[in-house]
């Protein structure tokens, strides 16, 4: 690992630091000034530090100047701005100008040692997804939440086998990624993944599409096709959207998927299907059989194992992880720096329920990228529709940067009266749309209510003690009568580290 930088003029701050960082097994590098810093990059200096934290005054330059031209040079790489407590406004703009975090002075030693080891911990998952893109691999599929590692302990317990698989989820969810890693990890991996959409061609052109045709066998037939199925010989054969399979295909899908054996259009020889066959539908199968409109024994079929992707609202807490890598793709796409998410408007995603998923998040992504005004996006940033659907709640939340909200109320006061502290009244009868919330998701048929609830109280209750302490997470944890430990576990758990 690459050693801390610490910058400060005052070399008793150095070296506790030092001391400290040493105990926790960080190696570390002090400067006196930001030259000495800005001279050391410039000469190449080892490899750069892993974490830069310096001080917001300085002689020669301040800190939000060296800021400014490490985020130029070293845009992934971490700052941490120490500040004094009446440096609040400058720490603030900072925090705005890219700075990782900043720790106000007199700063608690082990909060800042676990502040620093949070910053090394985002610099080396930033050299890891540095390194996957330089390589030319990226995840898969990413997810954290227990009903996404139900679906990749499918994955890998499928990984050795030929069995139809069918994949079940909304729209966005990503069944095709899905389906090319059962492919990827299958003994057929070496070879051919084809994919189909059944709803997106034409119905009188789909059997030649899947089967393929022999010359003259209609009109425009000017010669022999090879279908679907040919191309995928030895390999996986993915067929989305199979509910919008016509009834009459539906009949030849299923001969091949009993003996193996299928017909080109307008051939007489028949052809051995060596394919694996996987489904994906956004639709009610079951309902549809009962409807006439798909055949039971095919459903049987292809009901062999069944694959359920969740949608991004019952895998909220996958919300950060996945917005962090959609804005670096987007970023690596047009060749600008990457943005970020103030803790308020990645807690206003979480609450959004996404009924375009994981798709409609990585459109936001891509949007984000080209239409926020700043690199940190706050709430007022987000698109329309997040914007109009979120809680007004988190919709009305103070932002960082934002200018707070005045702890003393203007005058005049009555004579012999002092200026009084304004508390911010309490929410009225937030206590029904709570209740009705869980009504409505009750009769969704939901199964984790409880958490799917409890989850959005603790952010909010978290985001607001974070709010008013300015980010200090011991003093929030007091004043939520919570333990230490407990709030930054809550803070993991829910996304918000």
């Amino acid at each position: 690992m690459k050693p801390i930088w610490i910058v400060d003029d005052d070399p008793s701050i150095r070296f506790v630091l030092e001391k400290a960082l040493a105990r926790e097994g960080l190696p570390t590098r002090s400067f006196d000034a930001p030259k000495a810093v800005l001279d050391a990059l410039a000469g190449g200096a080892d490899e750069g530090p892993q974490v830069l934290v310096s001080d917001i005054r300085m002689p020669g330059a301040s800190g939000l100047q060296l800021l400014e031209q490490v985020r130029r040079q070293r845009p992934g790489l971490p700052v941490i701005i120490m500040t004094a407590y009446s440096d609040l406004d400058s720490a603030v703009a900072a925090f705005q100008g890219g700075a990782f975090e900043y720790l106000p002075k007199p700063f608690d030693l082990p909060k800042a040692v676990e502040l620093i080891r949070r910053a090394v911990d985002e610099s080396l998952r930033e050299e890891e997804a540095a390194a996957e893109t330089v390589n030319g691999g990226a995840p898969e599929i990413l997810g954290q939440a227990p009903a996404m590692q139900d679906v990749f302990r499918a994955i890998g317990r499928l990984s050795q086998s030929h069995v139809t698989v069918l994949i079940t989820g909304e729209s966005g969810t990503g069944k095709e990624l899905v389906a090319r890693a059962l492919h990827k990890h299958s003994p057929r991996a070496g070879g051919p993944f084809v994919a189909i959409n059944t709803a997106a061609i034409p119905k009188d052109l789909l059997e030649s599409e899947l089967f393929g045709h022999e010359r003259g066998a209609f009109t425009g037939a000017q010669a022999q096709r090879r279908g679907r199925f040919e191309q995928a010989e030895g390999g996986t054969l993915f067929l989305d959207e199979i509910g919008d399979m016509p009834l009459e295909l539906q009949t030849r899908l299923l001969r091949v998927l009993s003996d193996g054996h299928y017909y080109r259009v307008g051939g007489h020889a028949p052809l051995k299907a060596n394919v694996r066959v996987i489904a994906a539908t956004h639709q009610n199968l079951e309902q549809l059989v009962r409807e006439g409109r798909f055949r039971e024994d095919l459903y049987h079929r292809l009901n062999v194992i069944r694959l359920r992707l969740p949608p991004l609202r019952e895998r909220r807490e996958d919300i950060p992880l996945l917005a962090r890598f959609f804005l670096q793709q987007s970023a690596r796409q047009l060749a600008v720096e990457p943005k970020r998410l103030s803790e308020a408007a990645l807690a206003a995603l979480q609450a959004f329920d996404f009924p375009g998923n994981v798709r409609q998040l990585e459109n936001l992504c891509h949007w984000l990228t080209v239409m926020a005004p700043a690199q940190v996006v706050e709430v007022e940033d987000l698109p329309p529709e997040v914007l109009q659907a979120i809680p007004a709640a988190a919709a009305a939340a103070p932002t960082a940067g934002a200018a707070p909200p005045r702890a003393v109320q203007p005058g005049p006061w009555p004579s012999g009266d002092t200026p009084r502290t304004a508390a911010p009244a309490p929410a009225a009868g937030w206590e029904e749309p709570l209740r009705a919330e869980a009504q409505r998701l009750l009769a969704e048929g939901r199964r984790d209510v409880w958490d799917a609830l409890m989850h959005r109280v603790e952010r909010c209750l978290l985001d607001a003690a974070l709010q008013a302490t300015h980010g200090r997470r011991i003093e929030a944890a007091q004043r939520l009568g919570i333990g230490r430990n407990t709030i930054t576990r809550k803070l993991q758990e829910l996304g918000m580290g």
